[in-house]
């Protein structure tokens, strides 16, 4: 009971510990999925504002190419005081051309100092050389097509934002390098596209040369900035030129980014767009905080409501505690009633008993006592013996403590074999009625004590119809016992008890086992009588049930395992054994000297020679000296140190050949494993009974010498 509670609260606070640690471990999962999904998301959106973005870049410089291309064959051919001739009339159509296209600050032609010829800006243009700006320069030994410069400031007088170049050389017929055709793009124009495109938190842009040179940045730098082509963006483009995605520490600014790259067809540039991972973990919290909105305050009710339950049973646990407190109480003033009925019960019946027996000796004792009168005076003081005898097998059987001799009988033979007693018993005034089986009913178990058992039912019976009425004994095979677990191989034998009584409350037909239990007056009964039938069918292996209804009499039901026909022994001649001892040699252990000598002598008489030791090592220590002078061994079973159930396991262990006869009247190890194939004599046992059992034992030895020769 109380492991089984401490089980309980054991499994709530396991499941208290699951309530949290169950939604926490879903929790992680689901959060890790989300962030996943998140990051997924993130990047596909990343690549759909990269597929703008490359495309915008592309078609800029795909129309600056343009723009350029045609410019060159405005000029091509026209020596360089030509074109400063026609200035007038080109001037204003690079004006329109720059004013056509937002991304293009202004378009130049240049000669091949370096100088200007023509320019949107201003004509005629100022006397400026610009031979050492990198979109000139880098087509003068050689031709490259377009180029893309770094991002220069106006040289004064020109002013505005700044500018990158992007220029192509003017060749002659011949080949030589005459000048350059160059466009200023704004950078500010990809930016101000960017911060258009890029609305969401934590975006970025990029655009860049291959060799690391930034040309557009959004958010907007107020630096020039160039990526080191050996540091970590370096060596992830380097790993994968065409496009990738990272996640890195931007070297501008050192926040952490997820950023996709792509280069822009065959142009050295590449454009990149990303989120920043604050703001991709930003959108992941929202999600989870969805989640935790509902999920907290469902796990905290789970848990609540579980700590609760948790409490409630340890009160509960704590009351039943309280109450089996009580209820211990209460069965112990019950046992004290129970003893006080003991008391008066057994006390009554044994002082009728006691009474019997002083009253026979004291008359025996009389001088010129006729032998018919002695006779009937030691006929009373056997019959009185008897009489507590049953009296103590019913309390030993109650309490599973009797030795059992089991044997197999039919169970139907036995009852009609004891018709007549039971008439006896019964009085003329009720009426018998047997519903006994035609086929055999066998069960394994002790005689004596089912006689006794059936004989204390109909008592119980006759009692309870106050001498008069009918009662019926029923015998029937059944396959189970109605409302037990007990389980037979063979199922059970039924033997049924019914009466026509004034039947029993429901009240009380949970204490009518109980020991000590009577309706009766102190003084006229133990009750004692179905206790017995309780212990003998529990110590059987079997069941005894009662049915009862207040006005429709009762129904006992003594249920016994039922075994096969072919452990039915044989029917054998009754023993006839002679009682003199014949000079047998019995070695006789009891610790007990009044019985130890009144067995001594009673087998004396009869011929015995008798060797008497009162402990069982004392015994042993005779066998191992002599064995042989010894027929047989008679021991009691209860004795302080070695029992006698002991001793004859260490007679057989060692193998001295001399039987053993036990004997008890009570052994709670004897009931526990049985007699151990040993012979027994129950207490109290009459002398001639006693010389019967050791010729018997003798016997056997003999057989089983001569068979061993």
């Amino acid at each position: 009971m109380h492991g089984a509670q401490r089980n309980s609260l054991r499994l709530l606070q396991w499941m208290m510990a699951a309530s949290l640690a169950l939604p926490i471990a879903l929790f992680v999962i689901a959060s890790t999925i989300s962030y996943n999904s998140t990051r997924d998301i993130a990047d596909r959106e990343i690549q759909r504002t990269l597929d703008v973005a490359h495309e915008h870049a592309l078609k800029v410089f795909e129309t600056i190419d343009r723009s350029l291309s045609e410019l060159n064959e405005v000029v091509r051919g026209l020596p360089d005081e030509v074109i400063r001739a026609r200035e007038p009339a080109l001037h204003p159509r690079l004006k329109r051309l720059a004013d056509s296209l937002p991304q293009l600050k202004s378009a130049w032609i240049f000669d091949a100092d370096g100088k200007a010829l023509v320019n949107s800006l201003a004509s005629p243009p100022p006397e400026l050389g610009f031979a050492d700006r990198d979109y000139f320069y880098v087509h003068v030994d050689q031709s490259i097509g377009s180029f893309i410069g770094t991002p220069l400031t106006p040289r004064p007088p020109y002013q505005g934002a700044r500018f990158f170049g992007v220029s192509r050389r003017r060749d002659s017929d011949d080949g030589r390098f005459i000048g350059v055709i160059q466009a200023s793009v704004l950078p500010e124009y990809f930016e101000s596209f960017y911060a258009r495109i890029g609305s969401d938190p934590g975006s970025f842009f990029a655009m860049g040369r291959t060799d690391g040179v930034m040309l557009a940045h959004f958010p907007r730098l107020d630096r020039d900035l160039r990526l080191d082509p050996s540091g970590p963006v370096g060596r992830e483009i380097a790993a994968h030129p065409a496009q990738g995605l990272m996640t890195i520490a931007w070297p501008s600014d050192g926040i952490e980014r997820r950023i996709g790259y792509r280069r822009v067809a065959e142009y050295p540039i590449y454009v990149s767009a990303g989120l920043e991972t604050s703001a991709i973990r930003a959108r992941w919290y929202a999600t989870i905080g969805q989640h935790l909105v509902f999920g907290i305050p469902a796990t905290a009710l789970l848990f609540l409501l579980l700590a609760f339950a948790f409490r409630r049973t340890q009160n509960l646990q704590a009351e039943a505690a309280k109450r089996r407190e009580a209820e211990e109480a209460l069965k112990h003033s019950q046992r004290l009633e129970a003893l006080g009925q003991l008391t008066g019960g057994v006390a009554h019946d044994f002082n009728n008993l006691l009474t019997v027996i002083r009253a026979s000796v004291d008359l025996l004792n009389r001088p010129q006592l006729t032998e018919e009168r002695r006779q009937r005076y030691i006929t009373a003081i056997a019959d009185a013996v008897a009489r507590a005898a049953r009296l103590t097998s019913q309390l030993l059987a109650f309490a599973r403590r009797q030795t059992l001799k089991p044997e197999v009988f039919d169970v139907g033979e036995r009852i009609q074999s004891l018709h007549d007693m039971l008439a006896t018993l019964l009085g003329p005034a009720i009426e018998i009625k047997m519903r006994l089986p035609a086929d055999p009913c066998l069960v394994n178990a002790d005689a004596s004590q089912f006689e006794t058992a059936l004989i204390n039912m109909a008592t119980n019976a006759r009692d309870a119809m106050q001498g008069k009425g009918r009662i019926s004994f029923t015998v029937e095979a059944a396959a189970s016992v109605p409302g037990s677990h007990i389980a037979g191989d063979l199922g059970f034998v039924a033997v049924t008890v019914a009466d026509t009584g004034v039947g029993i409350p429901a009240a009380r037909l949970g204490r009518v086992f109980e020991p000590f239990f009577t309706t009766k007056q102190v003084g006229h009964g133990t009750g004692l009588g179905l206790s017995q039938v309780f212990g003998f069918a529990r110590q059987s292996g079997g069941e005894v049930t009662v049915a009862s209804e207040v006005g429709q009499g009762s129904s006992f039901s003594l249920f016994l395992p039922r075994v096969p026909a072919e452990l039915l022994p044989r029917r054998q001649a009754p023993d006839t054994a002679p009682a003199a001892g014949s000079g047998m040699s019995v070695l006789l252990v009891e610790d007990n000297i009044e019985l130890a000598n009144f067995a001594a002598d009673g087998l004396t008489e009869l011929g015995y020679s008798i060797t008497l030791v009162d402990n069982a090592a004392d015994a042993l220590a005779e066998l191992v000296v002599d064995a042989d002078r010894f027929d047989v061994v008679f021991s009691d079973v209860v004795m302080p140190g070695m029992t006698g159930l002991d001793l004859a396991r260490a007679i057989r262990d060692r193998s001295i050949g001399v039987p053993v006869v036990l004997t008890t009247g009570y052994s709670q190890a004897l009931s526990q494993e049985g007699n151990l194939g040993f012979e027994l004599v129950q207490k109290p046992y009459s002398i001639e009974e006693l010389s019967q059992v050791l010729h018997r034992a003798a016997r056997l030895r003999r057989v089983r010498d001569g068979a061993a020769e």
